[in-house]
């Protein structure tokens, strides 16, 4: 695993997105409801759903295509309306095929309003042999806003049962806090792997492990106390994990967990313990259970 500041280079800037999604949502009579949405090619949302009485709308991303291929680009742009609260998550497993001459991609722009909410829980990322996949992240948030976002990226089957056959996988987020006086950079993360080049699992990397688990807080109410408090719940795991805080703009504050373990289930236990505490703590909700399967 290797953390850089080298931007990815973009795709060609005709290249023409085969899904697009756009989504924005506000507030309706107590309830998070879309006031717009649109979506074409291999993007869509299923029908809306709530988990509890909150008032925190729950929309399911699905890719009718199942997988993506070489020279797919898929754009998602989500707006949070001023107090409003979204729940975001996939229908099943981003999988990312063989892409020979060109790679895959995935941009999302996230703009969350004041006093917003967005919890992005998709399912993971699973890259399989010879494939290149790129996924750039720009996020707006307000100094009230409320962000919870995870991730977990597994290397997927080969026929000769070797692990990380996949070219690359870069994951690019920047987030950014506006004010009325301006915008301010609060983290800007480039996570590579390229398995061609560097023994992944030797030291300084994956440590041995196969599959990695991120997760990304950013909340006025982060603190050293919230991060200890994350860090013992990951302590009970059998996982490698470490959390660091970012610098505070417009006071609030980021935070990062990364986590290494050798299988999905682990790491999806990790995170859905690490965002319960956040839900019961913050908003007293249930822990998440989309019944997916």
């Amino acid at each position: 695993m290797s953390t850089t500041a080298v931007a990815s280079p973009a795709a060609s800037p005709d290249t023409s997105p085969m899904g697009r999604l756009e989504l924005g949502i506000s507030v309706r009579g107590g309830r998070s409801v879309a006031s717009y949405q649109f979506h074409e090619g291999s993007l869509r949302v299923l029908r809306p759903h709530y988990l509890d009485g909150s008032g925190q709308v729950c929309y399911v991303v699905v890719n009718p295509g199942g997988a993506y291929l070489g020279a797919d680009l898929l754009v998602l742009d989500i707006e949070v309306g001023e107090g409003s609260d979204l729940l975001l998550t996939t229908q099943s497993a981003t999988k990312v095929y063989r892409t020979p001459g060109s790679h895959a991609e995935q941009r999302m722009d996230l703009r969350l309003g004041e006093r917003s909410r967005l919890e992005l829980m998709p399912d993971q990322l699973i890259a399989y042999r010879e494939a290149t996949y790129r996924q750039r992240a720009s996020i707006t948030l307000r100094p009230s806003s409320s962000l919870v976002m995870a991730e977990v990226v597994t290397p997927g089957w080969s026929p000769d049962g070797s692990a990380f056959r996949y070219e690359e996988v870069r994951l690019r987020t920047e987030i950014r806090v506006e004010t009325d006086h301006g915008s301010h950079l609060l983290a800007l993360d480039n996570l590579l792997i390229r398995p061609p080049l560097d023994d992944v699992t030797g030291l300084g990397y994956m440590e041995g492990f196969s599959h990695l688990g991120s997760l990304v807080v950013v909340d006025a109410r982060v603190n050293q106390v919230i991060a200890d408090e994350l860090h013992t719940l990951a302590a009970g795991r059998d996982a490698h994990c470490g959390i660091s805080l970012t610098r505070t703009a417009a006071g609030t504050t980021g935070l990062v967990l990364r986590a290494l373990s050798h299988n999905t289930e682990e790491l999806n236990g990790l995170l859905g313990s690490c965002t319960a505490m956040l839900r019961d703590r913050w908003h007293g909700q249930a822990p998440l259970n989309l019944r997916k399967y």
